[in-house]
């Protein structure tokens, strides 16, 4: 019994299940699978001001999905002026939009980044928000 419960145990490990081992398309330099080309931005964390104190901060990530190739590799070499950009509309967002205590507005934050950067670099076809959150200090 114990025998057949290892075998079971073995093969279970083995098959592949539902969902397991998606991987994002895109490597950080552009050119993923299916003709996208995704710039992923290492985590933004800006702080969240109310009434003159630090009342708790908002974390998120990016992949910036650029029109080709060039301009994936384009958003790479300019990621330093990119992040610049992202935080600036970020603290703007933070100061106006955000609070410690209730969710973040992610449409509004998603639409402010994405007008950011695109001005900021006309290869960026779209911004994507991937994870957002908010705490409170």
């Amino acid at each position: 019994m114990r025998r057949s419960l290892t075998v079971i145990a073995l093969t279970m490990a083995l098959l592949p299940l539902p969902g397991g081992g998606a991987h994002a398309s895109g490597g950080g330099g552009g050119g993923g699978g299916a003709g996208l080309n995704l710039v992923p931005m290492e985590e933004v964390t800006v702080p969240i001001i109310e009434a003159d104190r630090l009342a708790g901060n908002m974390r998120f990530k990016l992949v910036l999905e650029a029109h080709d190739a060039a301009a994936a590799a384009t958003a790479t070499a300019k990621m330093p002026e990119l992040r610049e950009t992202t935080v600036a509309t970020a603290l703007e967002f933070a100061r106006l939009n955000a609070s410690g205590l209730r969710a973040i507005d992610a449409e509004r934050l998603d639409h402010d980044l994405n007008a950011a950067l695109k001005a900021a670099d006309p290869g960026v076809s779209r911004v994507l928000l991937v994870e957002i959150a908010a705490a409170h200090n």
